[in-house]
């Protein structure tokens, strides 16, 4: 069904959304209007990483003729969280993605404010499809949620593989997000297994940025190349960035000081080309396709389609091309690359890192 709520006057909600050179927004109140709307956690839709991936979700929403409409609102305190999604639910949208592990809760009480909008949660795990209790319900949301573990895995295996010295390095935003620690202990998981496999014997430097506040972890890149400095003056020859431009921070520096340096969440080689040159690979979490899928499935639920699918659902991760240093990493190692993505996949082999840090 579309919203039955009173809608302030467009004029006013395109002067409060980003970019402000849009063309004219449609009425979104309309039944053949489809409009999503995207609120992201404090920082930057061209953080080149986990926000830019998922509004790319919606611009692929809008590419395919699934949206008519797609904007965004970039949250710069925590305090407005609540603000910014009702910003779009008032609008009369259809649907609202929420990019971030710390929008949950706003995100959950705004999908029981507004029952007739359908919620997306990237990185969002909800808890309450696996009690008994069945009041407790969302029937308009879904978290969007990837195997971060596995695809830390993988680049850990590849790093420990390509290491000449041995030490390799991590750079992260803050381990209290799940998804950041599942991408570090996936890393420092994937190394040990390489080096049960190989006989060797990597030294990690796996270091979370938990020493400042929310407002700052995922978006400070002095402190992600100051950090990706000091492991490599102590021998690291390969960098894993992983925490908005936190992690861009470390991963620029390290293809600066020539060593591998790795990426995060979307293929990074495209989006800090400054690195390219020394990408090895990248953890890739696949949020534009995630995203872009569910919205398929909220417009279908809102045409009388099938169910929105509410709960949790699990999008994909996996690593990204060599590119430029394709000829640089040895066919074993590509074969072994290989063989460990489809035993993750397969589930015949299992990282062994939890959903949530103990």
């Amino acid at each position: 069904m579309k919203k039955l709520y009173v809608v302030i006057a467009i004029f006013v909600m395109a002067a409060l959304l980003v970019p402000a050179c849009t063309p004219t927004a449609p009425d979104c109140t309309k039944p053949d209007v489809f409009c999503v709307g995207m609120v992201t956690d404090v920082g930057k839709i061209d953080d080149k990483s986990f926000n830019q991936s998922a509004w790319e979700g919606l611009q692929k929403s809008k590419t395919d003729k699934v949206a008519d409409w797609v904007q965004y609102l970039e949250t710069t305190d925590a305090k407005d969280y609540a603000k910014n999604i009702a910003t779009f639910a008032d609008a009369g949208y259809d649907a609202i993605v929420t990019v971030g592990f710390n929008l949950t809760e706003a995100t959950a009480a705004a999908a029981i404010a507004y029952p007739n909008i359908d919620f997306i949660g990237v990185d969002q795990f909800q808890a309450w499809p696996y009690d008994a209790d069945t009041t407790n319900d969302i029937a308009n949301l879904v978290g969007l949620n990837f195997p971060e573990d596995n695809a830390g895995f993988l680049v850990g295996a590849l790093a420990a593989m390509m290491s000449t010295t041995h030490k390799i390095g991590g750079v992260f935003g803050t381990d209290a997000v799940p998804p950041v620690w599942r991408f570090g202990e996936g890393y420092r998981a994937g190394a040990a297994y390489a080096d049960a496999q190989l006989g060797t014997t990597t030294e990690l430097y796996v270091v979370y940025h938990n020493d400042v506040g929310f407002d700052k972890t995922f978006v400070d890149p002095e402190w992600g190349a100051a950090t990706a400095d000091t492991m490599i003056d102590n021998g690291a020859d390969v960098i894993f960035g992983g925490g908005g431009k936190t992690g861009n921070g470390a991963v620029v520096q390290a293809a600066t000081r020539g060593v591998y340096a790795i990426g995060v969440d979307t293929d990074q080689y495209y989006t800090l080309p400054e690195a390219a040159p020394k990408m090895l690979s990248s953890a890739m979490k696949l949020i534009t396709p995630g995203v872009a899928d569910l919205l398929v499935l909220a417009k279908a639920a809102q045409a009388g389609g099938a169910a929105f699918p509410f709960g949790n659902y699990m999008g994909d991760a996996t690593y990204a091309p060599f590119h430029d240093l394709a000829s640089a990493v040895p066919a074993d190692v590509k074969t072994r690359m290989e063989q460990i993505n489809t035993m993750l996949l397969s589930g015949e082999l299992l990282t062994g890192v939890p959903a949530m840090k103990p």
